[in-house]
């Protein structure tokens, strides 16, 4: 069987050690391996979307309970894809599939050098494939660059060209903010990586960075939308912010913003941001834009929830999905989450999805790296009993590092004893990375073509 964590069995199966209970560790990864199944984008395409007699049907929603379908008559139209984040690449090569000739053109704008490796994409003119008719773009990520820039304008020049009887098909996920950098003279992309690092570093949520960024680029907050028109839009949208609010996912491209200027320098102002050369831009508020714009939530984090609930039935565990958009300082998600479990009967599942925020006190050498996720690990493993795991991890496979997270159980700790590591201390100092690096404990997925929220599997034997 092929995994998405690349170093399963050695994680499932480590050196013995005295009292730890390997059994949970594999219950763990089995889990968090159909969560991975369950937000595949490629898999959700073909799952979600037909065509049959030039109708595109799509199911409207994430709920198994009530679908819905939504339909798009093709023929006679020119129809266009552009993917946007973490996850284009993947949809880009399961759109081009499942339209075939019926695609005019598209541009899949994506973060991952990973996948670029392993494909062909160079040899093939910056395309899919030999055949394809989809332009690729790999940009920088989590800071912007010249490189995401040129790109963004390239995208905007595309649909410039489109008109009122054109389908265009978004595919919006996660990193898509960063990669759309599009600010007006004098700002410059190294300045908005300037800001970036100011808000991340002063603990902003990503509402409120994202607030920001939308008013510092012509192609965030409906910019897209505007650059279609007149053309009718299929926004696909891949949820990775707690509450699936689309106006915040990659910034909403194609979704109309009600946040103004005024609202991103209170943001500034309340994390007391005083950097200078930004430029301000005023997010489009024409109706117009966006009247025949249909924003589609494709997956979120309950797709993967639902999967991991099943799987942890099947494996006899009684679940409960505790909260689908946690928030709040890693060690305290990772403390809080311990205690509750603490309070579980035996062979319980708890299940969590969102996303936590590490606020850093000093600036930190770069080797002194971690992630959120596994500082959630981490400060787990002061209390953690031998018959518990929490199995924190990314969606995206990158929990700001090459790791996507991290167990804490008590085969961690005793890894960490066995190296006279200081929990209290890698904790104080973020240093999770490198704790997880030493103990052997972290989870290796590399490229997912996945983003949701980060997600929390804790169980108690």
């Amino acid at each position: 069987m092929v995994h998405s964590i690349q170093n399963f069995e050695a994680l499932a199966c480590p050196e013995p050690v005295d009292g730890a209970e390997n059994d949970l560790r594999r219950d763990a990864l089995e889990i968090a391996e159909a969560g991975y199944a369950a937000i595949n984008v490629g898999s959700a395409i073909e799952r979600k979307m037909s065509i049959k007699n030039d109708v595109l049907q799509i199911m409207d929603g994430t709920s198994k309970a009530t679908p819905q379908t939504k339909t798009y008559h093709l023929a006679g139209r020119r129809v266009f894809f552009v993917g946007i984040g973490k996850c284009a690449l993947t949809a880009a090569s399961a759109i081009e599939k499942l339209f075939g000739d019926t695609l005019t053109g598209g541009i899949a704008f994506d973060v991952s050098a990973e996948f670029l490796r392993k494909s062909d994409i160079h040899r093939n003119g910056g395309c899919l494939t030999s055949s394809s008719k989809i332009e690729v773009f790999i940009g920088t990520h989590p800071l912007p660059s010249e490189v995401n820039e040129q790109a963004t304008k390239r995208i905007i020049e595309f649909l410039s060209d489109c008109r009122e009887d054109d389908l265009v098909i978004f595919l919006i996920s996660g990193g898509g903010s960063t990669l759309l950098c599009s600010p007006e003279a004098p700002m410059t992309p190294a300045d908005e990586s300037a800001l970036f690092k100011e808000l991340t570093a002063h603990g902003a949520t990503i509402q409120d960075i994202n607030t920001v960024r939308k008013h510092i680029s012509s192609a965030r907050g409906g910019g897209l939308a505007r650059a279609a028109y007149p053309a009718e839009i299929l926004s696909l949208i891949v949820s990775d912010v707690p509450g699936n609010d689309i106006a915040f996912i990659s910034s909403g491209p194609t979704v109309q913003d009600s946040s103004t200027i005024t609202d991103a320098k209170e943001v500034l102002a309340r994390y007391n941001i005083t950097i200078s050369n930004i430029t301000f831009i005023e997010t489009p508020k024409e109706e117009k834009y966006f009247e025949r714009v249909t924003n589609l939530l494709f997956l979120t984090s309950k797709d993967a929830l639902d999967a991991m609930k099943d799987e942890a039935a099947k494996r006899g565990y009684e679940t409960e999905i505790v909260d689908d958009h946690f928030s709040g300082e890693a060690r305290e998600v990772g403390r809080a989450v311990v205690e509750k479990l603490h309070d579980a009967s035996q062979k319980t599942a708890l299940l969590y999805a969102g996303e936590s925020t590490v606020t850093l006190r000093e600036v930190r050498p770069p080797s002194q790296a971690g992630g959120r996720n596994q500082e959630i690990a981490l400060a787990s493993l002061e209390t953690i009993l031998d018959d518990e795991i929490i199995l924190p991890f990314a969606s995206d496979g990158h929990d700001n590092t090459d790791y996507a997270g991290a167990i804490g159980d008590s085969i961690s700790r005793a890894h960490a004893s066995e190296h006279n590591l200081s929990i209290a201390e890698y904790i104080v100092a973020h240093r999770s990375y490198e704790f997880f690096s030493i103990t052997g404990d972290a989870l290796s997925t590399g490229y997912t073509g996945s983003n949701i929220s980060d997600l929390i599997i804790a169980l108690k034997k």
